[in-house]
Order: structure tokens, then C-alpha cells, then sequence
């Protein structure tokens, strides 16, 4: 019933108004059939995504007994009588909150574009009418495309406070700058003597992304050929969107196939940069060699870098919102600029005629239409376009209005884009007057500056190997192995540490004291809790809002295990990466990895590290890694992301403990294997730090 309303009250008068010859154009039965849409397979993602988001991918196939009927024009008549739609659509739910309905709104979209087959009827009449002489499976799966393939999304807001421009059209996650500089061992198409000789091929490469579609030059007779091409694509989902490419052999009547290449752009973004040859794939032989680079998208000016190659060194980010009392048509403007009284036809057609208008932007050589919005004064065309900048401070963005059928202009914007250089957050969001237009037409847009910058890789962790003499294996009565620790450690809050190395003689002056970066001591004294408390480590035994068992405070001579107690060396060390995402308001932590832990048997340690982001100290606000076993010397590269502002984050501390991951329950000794309190003031967070930090224990001498 949705669908037929839709058909009929949306897309029937929307074609009638796209072509004269459609005027008349009329659904005469609309039936969706029988056979409902199947989702064949589903994937979640638990990685790279916002904490406060549901991101599913659903493989769709839509094998549908459609019947439907549309008048063109008298006697012409078309129709669809089945047709089937494959794709992947993601969907994501974002952002969560507490209350019903859980979710604040649902975005989805193709990611690629989907496949359609459409068994028409009436064809023969149909490519009789000017109409509908284009109509094909393509032309609809443009539609679709400028519907729901990215970089367009259908959004479905759920609550008043979602904003729907930010869900229609977020900003990208970055920018991936490609290469294309050879290929090897390519598969010879081209062949004489009626197929007895084998010779060469003219390859070419084909790179897609999204809508966005790419050719490279062609080179001659060659199976080793050379391109050094150099390509920059915008990328909305990593991971999520792939790089599609397709080598060719160049012919006179078909151009053959010599292999095909995907890659996902979530393995780019992880690595910042790649530099290899890849296997083509559908083919017995051939490799394709490409080097790859992500670009972050940054607000701060001073990161500007100009490329002398040419490439960009920014990107454009502009959404189009609407228009209003826009001119009807040129006459309108040049009656209006002269101030005379409009003609008799102007004045007895200007009640009913309002004007097809898009929106025309350019940015030197590159040129981007809107959709067509019919007959009226005040469109909304709620669409998102994106532009590589070159140089910022020459360059301007150029918008036209112009009428859909005669191309004339209804009016006209430049906009410098050194002039988002000097704004809050280098955009702008607002309606503007358009010059060479009605007396009061205005356009509403935001535009949006980002700047690319390349991300240091992710660190290589080299752990050094421990010390023999500074690794005591403590022998008990259970032939070698320490006594187990009890699930629920009792960690303490303690005070910032440096990142340098902890005198031996502020360690042992009390029971915990760490030098901040500003050369203060602060001393950790436990508070008056009760030395014996119950502790659990089952989260079903609390609620969610209740203190973690792992955050209760240890009072003098509580109960470490005996072989933590004797022992006289260091606790070890972990190895944290904390910086501050401006671009995603959030906090990233990166626990890299520990080295020299103590070591409770002669296998190693089981260890995990568990992190708190004070003063949230609940069960819901615990994070923790997996659990790595029989090793001192564990590398955990686990990432934890907290939405939070940076003036919020700079007043707030990380609780980071080590923990002895072997779950025996028997015993209520302290799990904890050493522990640091990181005060994030004492940080330059936007610049971020990667250090070794000593892991100490509240109430022992840490003597190394």
C-alpha cells in the first residue's frame, strides 16, 4: 500500500513533468506480487565503528512476481511483470540512546551499485514513445544510484534532536590517494595467423569507486606495461567501500578482459600506506602493482601542504539544502535588474509558472549537478557533493541556478575557499543571497574545508627480551606455580604519571607516589573501606550503574598474592598511544602492549589490561582487552575509542591496570599485576603521545 501511494503521488507526477511526452503518464495497476524480499546473509561490525552505532550489512535479493501497468499516451502502454534487484545494503543505526525507541535514526544505503533485471512488457510500443525511447535497466539504476549509493543515503530520523543534513551527508572518513604504476605478466589477448601466433595486448586500466569512475591511458603491445597514473578518491565507508579495478586489452570491436582487483579501503586505512603488487583475479596469470595512501581529513590550517605534483591538498564537502523565490525564468531577472513594469505575457503567466531548476557547482575544470527539482520557486534538493582542492587560498567554488530545459541562469554564488580558512571549524552554514536573481532569492547550503593530512603508520612494538636477573619465578608449595588470584582485583585511583622513569627513592617514600609532568608529587593514601569486602567479578551480580569490583579501593596490608608480595623487581611496563581524533570528537587510546610483566609460573603469564575513564567507574564503563597467554612480554594492539570533547577529556583521567587473567575463584587475593593513573591534563592530547609507563602496585615498594 506504501508503495503504490508512492508510485502514484511522488514518482507519476515527477514523470509527467520530465518530458512533454509524458504528460499524460498514468499507473493504471500497481501490484508488488507475492514473493517478499530475502535477506540472504548478514554481517556486524564490531571493529572501526563508533560505540554509539549499529553498523549491519545485508546482502538483499529481491526476486519479485511485480505486476504493474502505466499508460504513456494513448494507444502506448508499458509494464513490468517481474524484476529482480541483488545488492549489499548497509545499514546503520546510530546514534543509540537510553530510552524507547533506542535508536534516534536509520540510515541505508548501497554501498555498491546494486544489479537489476526487468522483464518489461509492451517494449514494443514503449521504444516508439520519445519518452521512454532511453528507458533501460541503466537508465533506472541511475535513479536508484542518485537515491541510495553512496555518497547518497536514505535517512529515516526517529528523534527531534537528530539533525537530518548530518545523517543524509556526514562527512567521509578520509581520502585514499592511488597509484597505478604497473602491471606484470599480463595474459597475451591478441593473437595472428588465425590464433596460431600469439602476441600481445594494449592494456588499460579501468578504477571505480562508488559513482566516481576513472580510465587510464592505453599502452601499446605490451604485457609488462608502465602507467604512473596517480587517482584520489573520496571515501564515505572504511571499511565498507572497495577500490574496483579492471585491466583491459584494447581492440577495434570488443575489448577483452584481463583480470579484475578488489580491495577494501578498511585494509588502507588500517594501514595508512601500501606499496605492493596484487594478483588479478579471473585470469590464469598477471599482477598489478599499486601503492596506496590514506589521508586523514583535519581542521588545522597549519597542516596545509600544497602539492607541487598537483595532487590535492584538501577537500570540499558542500550540502546542498534549497532555494527560495527564485525567478521563474531569465525574463524575470532582466525585468527585475531594469525595475519596469512586467510585460502583459509575464504578468498572466507569472501565477501558474514556476521553474524546473538544478544547481550547477564548479571548481575549475570540475563541474557537479543536482538532481532537477520541478515546478517551483522554493526546491529542496537535500544533496551532497565533495571537490579536491589544489590551492585554497586562489580557488573558489562557483555556483550557478539554472533552468532545466533552456539552461539559462537564475542565479549565481562565488564563494572564495580561503574564506572557510578563517571560520569556526572551517564551515559555513547558512543561506546566501544569489546575485543576478529575484529581488529576494537565496540559497541554503553548508560548505565544509578539511585538510588532508597522512597519519604516522601504526607503531611497530619491538619488545626487548627480559632480563634474566630481574625475572624471579616464585616456587611454592604447588610445584612452581604462584598462588592464583581472584577474579575481582581492588585497583586503587592514584595520581598522574610522567612518562619518564619513577625515582627508586619517590617510589619507596610512600605507598604510591608518581612524579606529574609538572614536577608535583602526589601520594596516594587509601581510603577507610572496609580491608574485607566481598568482591565479585561477575557483572550479572551488579547493575550496570553500580562501582566496579575492579574499582574498589585497597586498604594498607590487603591481600596481594604471596609471590607479588616477596618479590624486589619491577612490576614491567605497558606501552599506551593516547591522542585526541578532532575530526570525531573522540579520545583513542591504543594499548600496544606490555614487556618484562611479572611472571607468576614458569610458562609466563596470562594478562589483560583493564582501563577506566574517571570518574565513570561502572560496570558499563569498563574496558578491557582479551586475555594473552604464557607471556610477559604480551602485545595486545587493542584500540578504545570515548566520545568525549577535548576541554571535557582534558579534565578527566585514564585508571589503566594490568591484570593476571588465570580465573580461579577460591582465593580473594588481588588479581592486579601493576597499575597507572594517567592524568590527560598534563598531555598535549591533539598531538598525542606514545610512551613505556611503569607499572607500579599501591601499598608495595616497587624496587627494580
Amino acid at each position: 500500500m506504501y508503495m503504490e501511494k508512492l508510485l502514484k503521488e511522488n514518482i507519476q507526477p515527477a514523470i509527467r513533468l520530465s518530458s512533454a511526452a509524458l504528460k499524460m503518464f498514468t499507473f493504471t495497476k500497481v501490484h508488488f506480487g507475492h514473493t517478499p524480499l530475502r535477506i540472504t546473509g548478514m554481517k556486524a561490525y564490531t571493529h572501526e565503528v563508533d560505540r554509539r552505532e549499529v553498523v549491519l550489512d545485508l546482502n538483499i535479493c529481491y526476486d519479485s512476481d511485480v505486476d504493474i501497468d502505466a499508460d504513456v499516451q494513448s494507444p502506448i502502454t508499458a509494464g513490468v511483470k517481474g524484476l529482480k534487484l541483488q545488492g549489499m545494503l548497509r545499514v546503520i543505526l546510530e546514534p543509540l540512546i537510553g530510552q524507547a525507541p533506542l535508536v534516534g535514526g536509520v540510515t541505508f544505503f548501497f554501498i555498491r551499485r546494486p544489479t537489476l533485471e526487468i522483464n518489461w512488457t509492451g517494449m514494443t510500443n514503449l521504444l516508439d514513445s520519445p519518452g521512454f525511447s532511453s528507458l533501460s535497466e541503466g537508465t533506472i539504476m541511475d535513479i536508484i544510484a542518485s537515491l541510495m549509493v553512496l555518497p547518497n543515503r536514505m535517512c529515516v530520523p526517529l528523534i527531534d534532536q537528530v539533525k537530518v543534513d548530518q545523517m543524509r551527508f556526514p562527512l567521509p572518513r578520509g581520502v585514499v590517494r592511488v597509484h597505478l604504476l604497473e602491471a606484470r605478466d599480463l595474459v597475451a589477448k591478441d593473437t595472428y595467423m588465425m590464433g596460431l601466433v600469439k602476441g600481445k595486448s594494449d592494456p588499460y586500466a579501468t578504477l571505480r569507486v562508488g559513482n566516481r569512475h576513472y580510465k587510464s591511458k592505453t599502452v601499446k603491445e605490451n604485457l609488462h606495461p608502465t602507467w604512473k597514473e596517480v587517482y584520489e578518491f573520496v571515501v564515505h565507508e572504511a571499511p565498507g567501500q572497495e577500490l574496483e579495478l579492471e585491466l583491459y586489452d584494447e581492440d577495434t570491436d570488443k575489448d577483452d578482459l584481463l583480470g579484475t582487483f578488489n580491495l577494501d579501503f578498511g585494509e588502507v586505512k588500517k594501514n595508512i600506506e601500501m606499496d605492493q603488487w596484487f594478483p588479478l583475479e579471473g585470469v590464469p596469470n598477471g599482477e598489478v602493482h599499486l601503492k596506496l595512501q590514506w589521508f586523514s581529513l583535519k581542521t588545522d590550517p597549519s597542516l596545509l601542504r600544497e602539492s607541487a605534483d598537483g595532487h590535492a591538498c584538501a577537500m570540499l564537502a558542500v550540502y546542498l539544502d534549497n532555494a527560495s523565490n527564485l525567478p521563474k525564468d531569465h525574463s524575470e531577472i532582466t525585468t527585475h535588474q531594469k525595475h519596469k513594469k512586467a510585460t502583459k505575457e509575464a504578468r498572466l503567466t507569472k501565477r501558474t509558472a514556476c521553474p524546473n531548476s538544478f544547481v550547477e557547482f564548479c571548481i575549475d575544470k570540475d563541474v557537479q549537478k543536482s538532481k532537477v527539482v520541478y515546478a517551483t520557486k522554493d526546491p529542496k534538493w537535500e544533496e551532497g557533493f565533495t571537490f579536491f582542492v589544489h590551492n585554497v587560498k586562489t580557488q573558489q567554488l562557483m555556483i550557478q541556478v539554472k533552468e532545466h530545459e533552456k539552461k539559462t541562469q537564475l542565479g549565481v554564488l562565488n564563494l572564495p575557499l580561503s574564506r572557510l580558512l578563517e571560520t569556526s571549524n572551517m564551515t559555513l552554514d547558512q543561506r546566501f543571497v544569489l546575485e543576478r536573481s529575484g529581488a529576494n532569492s537565496q540559497i541554503q547550503l553548508k560548505a565544509t574545508l578539511r585538510i588532508l593530512a597522512v597519519e604516522k603508520p601504526p607503531p611497530k612494538i619491538i619488545l626487548n627480551p627480559p632480563p634474566k636477573d630481574t625475572q624471579q619465578i616464585p616456587q611454592t608449595n604447588q610445584g612452581g606455580n604462584a598462588p592464583d588470584s581472584i577474579p575481582s582485583g581492588a585497583t586503587s585511583s592514584s595520581p598522574a604519571l610522567s612518562p619518564n622513569t619513577i625515582p627508586i627513592s619517590q617510589a619507596s617514600s610512600a605507598p604510591w607516589v608518581a612524579n606529574t609532568q609538572k614536577g608535583s608529587d602526589e601520594t596516594w593514601r587509601p581510603p577507610s573501606t572496609t580491608s574485607n569486602m566481598r568482591r565479585y567479578d561477575s557483572q550479572s551480580l551488579l547493575s550496570e550503574n553500580s562501582i566496579a569490583s575492579s574499582r574498589y579501593d585497597l586498604s594498607e596490608g590487603a591481600s596481594y598474592p604471596e609471590a607479588i608480595r616477596k618479590h624486589q623487581g619491577s612490576f614491567g611496563e605497558i606501552h599506551l598511544t593516547v591522542r585526541y581524533a578532532t575530526l570525531r570528537n573522540k579520545l583513542i587510546v591504543l594499548v600496544n602492549a606490555c614487556r618484562n610483566l611479572f611472571r607468576f609460573s614458569e610458562n609466563g603469564t596470562d594478562s589483560y589490561v583493564r582501563m577506566y575513564f574517571l570518574p565513570d567507574q561502572s560496570w558499563i564503563h569498563r574496558k578491557r582487552t582479551q586475555v594473552k597467554k604464557r607471556t610477559v612480554n604480551p602485545v595486545f594492539n587493542h584500540k578504545f575509542e570515548f566520545d568525549v570533547t577535548l576541554e571535557e577529556a582534558k579534565n578527566r583521567k585514564l585508571d589503566v591496570a594490568v591484570k593476571n587473567g588465570k580465573m580461579f575463584y577460591h582465593t580473594r587475593d588481588s588479581k592486579d599485576i601493576g597499575m597507572v593513573m594517567i592524568d590527560l591534563s598534563q598531555l598535549d592530547l591533539t598531538k598525542g603521545i606514545t610512551e613505556w609507563y611503569e607499572l607500579m602496585l599501591p601499598g608495595l615498594k616497587n624496587i627494580s
